[in-house]
This record gives structure tokens, C-alpha cells and sequence, in this order.
């Protein structure tokens, strides 16, 4: 940690690091850096009512100056709303409760909240009650004495504070404010803006993966997104003519046009979501994403890529806030495994059936090789995990044989599997970059093979987007391993040109075969890319 602030404020060359130190660690409740800025998950109170709502502004070099309130009175959203930018000043939005059982005619519940620097009121007709009242920031509230009024689903009952310019917020009854706090603060990242709930929680809709009455399923496996707070910058943008480009204005805009356009069934987002260094607040990135699903109704699941949790937010804080969206399918997984994100997707037969007709099985490779000196680069999973993955592959084959059809198991990770490196595998699609797996083989392709998994599809290597058939002993085809391609204008592309591309799987149950493609983001946009069958009749099989 000393390193890290030592290594910001050399950068800035805005403050000692002496000043900084002692700010650290005489006065911690500041966030001093965007690393130290971690999700903050709205608490739900049922059976409590706003009653107001207040910004508050604090000095970082005076230690006697506070950003907090009473805590038996306000609770306090933990984000600085200067994003930990704010080298001088902090802010942080406060919000008062009390429970609806014990309002008396003089309390008033915040009905309506916006923000301007005009009083809102001017040209309303007067309502007996509700008044507009002024607080920091901009910030107006509605507040009613009715005392109905906490019952009513007008009345606003949780506050969250999102960032950026394209900040969106797709959790069922909550609806941005729209105009930002007016803050000195400057550019779009730091656009700090209100979303409020109103009424009580209501459980996120959670469905169940079937195969269509027709006998198919479609994956989309959207890779490496790797979105920021605000638009972000793109890189490598093709093609290269320089005209601006906001890079997640232009992945989400590709994303969303392929979600309309193949109307997957299921959505594998496979690592690298979020681009830590550019998202010093990872909860409006996801929700970036998460938007386009829910508001399509599509069901979704994520893992996590080394990027993720670099910046604002950890694994652990990420996952329970995707867990808890609407069509979210993700899981933390077994606590005592390691990592974060290790599960299993069950896709049932069509019509009524309760049985199993495809299992997807998706595994945390976690980021950086914890043993530099021996295995440089990356990560591997661990002992733990692939134990996990045996053990619930062999205990759920007995319920898979009670499916009539052929049965099918896929796998989905962030990190490729050090077999990608085999060049003597037979390959369809580019192979542009040098595979960045880990330097250890902890025997993960030897676990999907034995356990009868079909293919294992990854991220990562952005330019690469081949799929590798990787063989047994007898030189039969044992796995097919894939690249998605980077999709996201949030990483690097480079490489001699590289398009953005998503992959899809798609998957006949009538047959038990599977079918995949790339669609690209620039040039011949309906073009199925290097599309070619790698499972027929339930096998693993060589198309060409």
C-alpha cells in the first residue's frame, strides 16, 4: 500500500508524499486513491423511509475537517463522490432513515429527487405538504408530510451514486436522476450522478436456461470488454482514420446490435469486463453491460479475467453485486475454493422437462503467477478447483443419464490453458499473438477430457480468435479449445489490424452438435467468420 501511494504521488508531484502519508493514516476515512475505492452495495431497509438526503464536503489536508455524520442519524454511501480525484477536497452523499412505524405528522418523506441549480418548484402547482427543498451539491428533494406517503410506491427508498456520462442503472425499480451533482470537478468520468429506488425491493428475476422447442440453444461468448467509468478511450480502433471513438460507446453499440441480431439464448461474458485502470468505479461499468441483457431479457453469465478487480473493487464485492441483477446467472461459488466464480450452468430440456441437456461449467483462472521466479506471467487454476470441477462432474453424471438425448458439457475461463501453445494442434481462425498462458500446468485439459467436457472457450489474447483441436493419445479428437477474440475497444487490438469480434456457439440438441462463428464489428458485418462444426452426434469431431 505504502508503495502504491508513494508511487501516485511522484506521478502528481501534487503533494508530498509526507502530506499524503499522514493524510492515509491519521484520517482513513478518506478514499486518498481510486485502488482504494471499493463497490459499494446499497443497503435495503424494508420498513424504513427516507426522511432526507445531504451531501457533505470535506478538506484532506485538515485533519480536524470530517466528511461524516451521525451514524445513529445519516449512513453514509461509501463512495467519494470526487472518485478519490479530489486531492484537496472529499465529498459523500448522507441519507437519513427512520422506520415507517414511528414517522409522526411532523416528519416528511422524500418523495421525488433531481438536481439543478434552479428550484424546481417554480411553475408547479402548490400541493398541501410537498415542498421542494434545497441541499448541496444541487441536489433538490420533494418531501411530503402525508403520512401515507411512506407507503406510497412514489416514495423514494434507497439512493445509490453511479459515474460518467453513460451511466446506467438496470436494477429493477431504480431510474436515474440524469443531470449530475453540480461538484468542481471536470470531465465526464466524474460525473457523479443519483439513482433512486422507489418503493421496496422486489426479487431480480432469475430464469431458467431451456433448449427451444425447436432443439436449439445459442451461446454468445462476449469477451473482454474491458469497459471503464465513463465512455473511456478507445485503442487500436480500426478502422485507424483517426475520427474520435468512445471506446464503450462503440463495444456496447457492437454488442447491442449482435444481441438483436442472433438473439442468443444465453450470454458468457468470459473475463476482462471491466478495465480496472479505467474504472475507479467498477459498479457503473458493470452496469453498462448489464443493461443491454436485462433490458432484453437475456439470461448471463460472468467470470472474471485479471483486469476485473484491478482497480476499484475486488472479486468478491463484484460477484455479489452481479449475483444480485435481474438475468444474472453468476455465482461467487464454494467458499473454500479458490477464487472467485467457480459454478456450473444447467441448461434443461426443452418443453417441461426438469432433466439436464447441457452443463456449462465455468472456472476462476484468477491473474497474476503467484511464483514470479519459477512460472513468470500468469495464473493457473488451482489443486482446489479442479478437484471441484471432478467431483461435480462425476456427481451429476447419474441425473445427465436420465436425459433421453446425448448429454453435452462445455466449459468457459478467462486465462488459455498452456495446451493452447501447441502448435502442432490443428487450428481454424487467426493466430495473431503469442499465447499468454500460464508458465505451470496444473492439468486442467487433462480434467475436461477425462470428465467427457467437449470444448473449453477463453479470452485473454485479444488478436487471437482460433479454435484448436486438441487430441488423445491415439490422436483422436479429444477437445476443441477456443479463442473469443477481444470485443472490447477498452483493450488493445492491434496486430496487424484486428476487427472486434464476438463468437457464437450454436448448439443442436436434434443432432448433438455444435456450430460456431464470429461475427466482427467493421467490415462485412452479417459475415459468419471461420464457422465450423466441432461437435456432431455428441463427439468431438475434425469438419475439415
Amino acid at each position: 500500500m505504502t508503495r502504491r501511494i508513494v508511487r501516485t504521488a511522484t506521478q502528481l508531484g501534487a503533494l508530498t508524499v509526507f502530506t499524503i502519508l499522514v493524510v492515509f493514516f491519521l484520517d482513513n476515512q478518506f478514499r486518498v486513491l481510486p485502488s482504494a475505492i471499493h463497490t459499494y452495495l446499497p443497503a435495503h431497509h424494508p420498513g424504513l423511509a427516507i426522511t432526507d438526503i445531504t451531501v457533505t464536503k470535506c478538506s484532506k489536508v485538515n485533519v480536524f475537517s470530517s466528511c461524516k455524520l451521525d451514524p445513529n442519524v445519516w449512513q453514509r454511501v461509501e463512495k467519494d463522490l470526487y472518485l478519490g480525484s479530489g486531492w484537496v477536497s472529499a465529498a459523500y452523499l448522507h441519507v437519513k432513515r427512520k422506520e415507517e412505524k414511528d414517522l409522526t405528522a411532523d416528519d416528511q418523506v422524500v418523495v421525488d429527487v433531481t438536481v439543478g441549480r434552479l428550484d424546481p418548484s417554480t411553475g408547479e402547482k402548490e400541493v398541501e405538504g410537498v415542498k421542494w427543498v434545497s441541499r448541496p451539491a444541487g441536489l433538490w428533494l420533494k418531501r411530503s408530510a402525508k403520512r401515507h406517503a411512506s407507503d406510497s410506491n412514489s416514495a423514494v427508498t434507497a439512493v445509490d451514486v453511479l459515474f460518467g456520462a453513460d451511466a446506467v442503472d438496470p436494477r429493477d425499480g431504480w431510474q436515474m436522476t440524469g443531470t449530475p451533482l453540480l461538484l468542481e470537478t471536470s470531465g465526464e468520468v466524474l460525473e457523479a450522478r443519483l439513482s433512486v429506488r422507489r418503493g421496496h425491493p422486489v426479487a431480480p428475476t432469475k430464469p431458467q436456461p431451456r433448449i427451444g422447442e425447436n432443439g436449439k440453444f445459442k451461446i454468445m461468448q462476449a469477451a473482454d470488454l474491458h469497459l471503464s467509468t465513463g465512455t473511456g478511450h478507445c485503442r487500436d480502433a480500426m478502422p485507424a482514420d483517426g475520427s474520435p471513438c468512445e471506446a464503450d460507446t462503440r463495444t456496447l453499440e457492437f454488442m447491442g446490435r449482435l444481441l438483436d441480431e442472433e438473439k442468443p439464448d444465453l450470454v458468457v461474458l468470459s473475463g476482462d469486463q471491466v478495465n480496472g485502470d479505467t474504472a475507479p468505479d467498477a459498479q457503473s461499468a458493470i452496469f453498462k453491460f448489464a443493461e443491454l441483457l436485462i433490458k432484453r431479457k437475456i439470461p448471463f453469465a460472468t467470470i472474471f479475467g485479471n483486469h476485473d478487480d484491478e482497480g476499484s473493487s475486488p472479486r468478491a464485492d463484484q460477484m455479489a453485486l452481479i449475483e444480485s441483477l435481474p438475468y444474472s446467472l453468476s455465482r461467487a461459488g464454494p467458499e473454500l475454493i479458490d477464487g472467485v466464480g467457480n459454478y456450473y450452468v444447467e441448461v434443461l430440456a426443452r418443453g417441461s422437462s426438469k432433466h439436464s441437456a447441457l452443463t456449462i461449467y465455468l472456472l476462476d483462472t484468477h491473474a497474476y503467477s503467484p511464483d514470479e521466479r519459477n512460472f513468470k506471467g500468469y495464473d493457473w487454476l488451482k489443486k482446489n478447483q479442479i478437484d471441484w470441477f471432478r467431483e461435480t462432474a462425476e456427481g451429476l453424471k447419474k441425473a445427465h443419464k436420465e436425459y433421453t438425448h446425448v448429454h453435452m458439457d462445455l466449459s468457459f475461463i478467462h486465462i488459455p490453458l498452456p495446451e493452447f501453445r501447441d502448435e502442432s494442434n490443428y487450428y481454424k481462425g487467426a493466430w495473431r499473438e503469442g499465447v499468454t498462458a500460464p508458465g505451470f500446468n496444473s492439468g486442467f485439459r487433462d480434467a475436461l477430457v477425462e470428465a467427457g467436457v467437449l470444448l473449453v472457450s477463453v479470452g485473454h489474447d485479444h488478436a487471437n480468435e482460433y479454435c484448436a483441436l486438441s487430441r488423445n493419445e491415439k490422436a483422436d479428437p479429444a477437445l476443441w479449445m477456443c479463442y473469443a477474440g477481444g470485443a472490447g475497444f477498452g483493450g488493445y487490438g492491434g496486430y496487424g489490424g484486428y476487427h472486434r469480434r464476438i463468437r457464437f456457439f450454436d448448439i443442436d440438441m436434434n443432432e448433438a452438435r455444435i456450430n460456431t462463428y464470429k461475427r466482427v464489428e467493421y467490415g462485412d458485418l452479417a459475415a459468419r467468420v471461420d464457422e465450423q462444426i466441432i461437435v456432431d452426434g455428441g463427439r468431438v469431431v475434425h469438419s475439415e
